[in-house]
């Protein structure tokens, strides 16, 4: 199954390992410091031209990469959920 996160991309469901509220978990120093580190990487990508409201970690291969989304993450959660009923 794929999951479309904004701006017409798409990820395939079974990478996601987490998503997450960017308002809520930027409050914590250790994921603005994981954030940081993978920016530094390169392993930062935008779905977004606005101001994003999300991100979504994926693993594919063993590479790792963060989408930042402007759609919430209550709402990509319930795409998927309504994919799987």
């Amino acid at each position: 199954m794929y999951l479309h996160i904004g701006n017409g991309k798409t990820v395939r469901t079974a990478d996601i390992v987490g998503i997450f509220d960017l308002d809520t978990a930027t409050v914590s120093k250790v994921t603005r410091t994981y954030l940081s580190s993978a920016e530094k990487r390169g392993e930062l990508q935008t779905a977004t031209d606005e101001i994003p409201k999300s991100f979504a970690v994926m693993t594919s291969n063993k590479n790792c990469t963060i989408y930042f989304s402007q759609l919430s993450a209550k709402t990509l959660v319930q795409r998927i959920d309504s994919d799987y009923q």
